[in-house]
């Protein structure tokens, strides 16, 4: 559920291995990726890793590094599972335009064909929506719109898609890119509706089970019970810790899966061989080629070769030049975890990179010296170049932090009494959420859709506070809360960009 540009060099002072890449780009698999691998894992601080190498329908490399859980000493092996987040669209994707091969649904009819109560905001959009329109985020919605509602949330399927109708359109129905999550859940759950069959049970009888991905989970409820599985991890005040697996099966069709590199290696190997395995046709190739036509201008995308060009959306996959090669790829990210899974079809080519921790530009850097390196272009040591912008970003959010701790240290008084912030406030697209009084002059928010999660407010002087999540995914932040004759009105809330880019206006209410 996350894309991250690297920052762009066109020229770096390089080591002796670096330079020896420059003269035989060849070798660089071989005889140095592994090297490079480890060493960017110790830089990035990331505990485990997978990462796979496809080429002409042969698998050039599949290896396993570090560990599931930091602080201890299982190792990570190719049936290792990793949650691969947005990933998972490509299958729910291709499971959708499987069934329009079989002539059981078209990717053109409307969406109400088959869930009657579905509806958007703009009533007229919401009756001409088709399956396509989920499928390449063009309802008119703002990336991530909606998420913090949605993502790891009680929230059912069905009632996700309710809310889904009641958030308001930033733009007006197909005319803009937005990435919405929802809209992609709300796909998957055509398919029961075509089968019969819920969206995890036909996928793995019509895709994980034909291409023999036996690890495989599509529900993230299946993770914690696994026994051969990764620990996410994430940056806590500098610290890399691990964290709670994210619950996220009422969005599952747009994020759920959990996989391995063994068994990713065989999605993407039947991907590059026009859907077959051996002479067997497990996902047939109009369905391979329904999901690869681009349906959406993204916009520009700046290559970290210094290159620009257009990138463009099609069905679970975004699609975009480089070099002079088409590329068909797509980032995965939740809590804990960012994977990366590239297709070159022109080159039969394919990488797949899956990372325990969601504070890593690797998993991205990666793809980018891999494709270098067969389409013999010069090394520029990508993951190097990303971890310096990436560690002076990082030092420009803990300056802000600070001084944001060291005001709370001040013990600004508050405008009201600490008492008049209590009470119960409503969103109306998220719901409730209740203020109680900690401990002195903090507070505690409660959220009726994040069960296990609790915000920590500090006062900041006036009617501001500071505020951290018990979930370190979502941030720190200050919330303002407003005023009016004396007495509190609201409060803006706002979480971390990597879970939703839009802040909620909560009313009190009691």
């Amino acid at each position: 559920m996350k894309k991250i540009l690297l920052a762009v060099i066109l020229f770096l002072t390089c080591t002796p291995f670096c330079r020896a890449q420059r003269v035989d780009r060849s070798k660089f698999i071989k005889d140095s990726l592994d090297y490079y691998i480890s060493r960017a894992m110790t830089n990035w601080r990331i505990p485990g890793a997978a990462v796979c190498i496809v080429k002409d329908n042969k698998i050039v490399l599949m290896n396993a590094y570090g560990i599931k859980e930091l602080g201890q000493n299982d190792k990570v092996d190719i049936n290792t599972l990793f949650m691969i987040g947005s990933n998972t669209k490509a299958f729910t994707a291709t499971a959708l335009a499987m069934l329009q091969t079989q002539n059981k649904l078209s990717l053109d009819d409307k969406v109400t064909k088959y869930l009657p109560k579905f509806k958007l905001d703009d009533i007229e959009a919401g009756q001409m929506a088709v399956i396509r329109d989920l499928l390449c985020h063009r309802l008119g919605f703002r990336t991530f719109q909606g998420d913090f509602t949605f993502y790891n949330t009680n929230l059912t399927r069905e009632e996700i898609i309710t809310k889904l109708g009641q958030m308001k359109e930033t733009f007006p129905f197909r005319t803009k890119w937005g990435y919405t999550n929802s809209a992609f859940l709300t796909a998957g759950q055509i398919i029961p509706v075509v089968t019969g069959k819920p969206w995890e049970v036909f996928l793995k009888e019509n895709i994980f089970a034909p291409l023999g991905m036996i690890n495989t989970l599509a529900l993230s409820a299946d993770m914690p019970k696994s026994y051969n599985r990764t620990v996410p991890h994430t940056l806590i005040d500098g610290r890399l810790s691990p964290i709670p697996y994210c619950q996220i099966d009422g969005l599952a069709p747009a994020g759920g899966i959990s996989s391995s590199i063994n068994d990713m290696s065989k999605w993407v190997l039947a991907l590059l061989n026009d859907g077959k395995v051996g002479q067997r046709q497990v996902i047939p190739l109009a369905a391979i080629k329904a999901t690869r036509e681009p349906q959406d201008i993204v916009g520009s995308v700046h290559h970290p070769n210094g290159e620009s060009d257009y990138e463009l959306y099609g069905l679970g996959w975004f699609v975009q030049d480089y070099a002079g090669h088409s590329l068909v790829m797509h980032d995965g990210g939740v809590n804990g975890y960012l994977t990366s899974v590239t297709l070159v079809p022109q080159e039969h080519l394919g990488i797949i990179v899956l990372t325990n921790t969601d504070q890593n530009d690797f998993f991205d850097a990666l793809r980018w010296e891999i494709m270098d390196a067969y389409f013999k272009m010069p090394y520029r040591n990508y993951s190097g170049v990303a971890l310096a912008g990436f560690k002076a970003a990082e030092a420009k959010t803990d300056t802000a932090d600070k001084r944001l701790r060291d005001t709370v240290a001040l013990n600004h008084a508050t405008a009201l009494p600490i008492t008049a912030y209590a009470g119960k406030y409503v969103n109306d697209l998220y719901g409730t959420m209740t203020v109680n009084q900690g401990e002195g002059n903090d507070l505690e928010m409660r959220f009726e859709h994040h069960t296990h999660m609790y915000a920590h407010l500090q006062p900041l002087g006036g009617n501001r506070f500071y505020v951290t999540f018990s979930d370190p995914v979502l941030g720190k932040a200050v919330f303002p809360f407003y005023v009016q004759n004396g007495k509190v009105t609201g409060v803006k809330v706002k979480v971390a960009d990597f879970v939703e880019y839009n802040p909620y206006e909560f009313r009190k209410i009691e």
